[in-house]
């Protein structure tokens, strides 16, 4: 005997509104966020502060990172666009990251000089906090 639709419909919202982050209290784990990445998390805050991040952005987590130049870099994981010119991936994270105007000419983010490995890093702590 199949369900009927209309009792289907509560778990179906569920699972979209839980698949969208709604309800979620924090970021996505860190070990999540290392096998997305290829990054640690672990390592993220410190490379945010040596590279100057907490210069424009603010970014939970990150001793100083208060100012509002950029966009606060919290929920990452749950945004669909980075910058507003890359689908939200790992891989467009970390590109971004390493050189924001070979993907946005005009952005005012400068190429810091970031390194792969660094770049994975800093978007594996992006994406675990919230």
């Amino acid at each position: 005997m199949t369900t009927p639709r209309l009792t289907r419909l509560p778990a179906l919202s569920l699972l979209l509104l839980t698949a969208c982050g709604f309800g979620a209290d924090r970021g996505m784990s860190e070990a999540e966020a290392a096998t997305l990445t290829g990054g640690s998390a672990s390592r993220g805050p410190a490379l945010l502060r040596s590279y100057g991040c907490g210069s424009c952005h603010t970014i939970g987590g990150v001793t100083g990172a208060t100012a509002l130049v950029g966009p606060p870099l919290t929920s990452m994981g749950e945004r669909s666009f980075i910058a507003g010119v890359l689908v939200n991936t790992p891989d467009n994270m970390v590109r971004w990251i390493r050189d924001p105007r070979g993907v946005d000419s005009l952005t005012a983010m400068p190429n810091l000089g970031v390194t792969d490995q660094d770049a994975r890093d800093m978007a594996a702590y992006l994406y675990s906090i919230r």
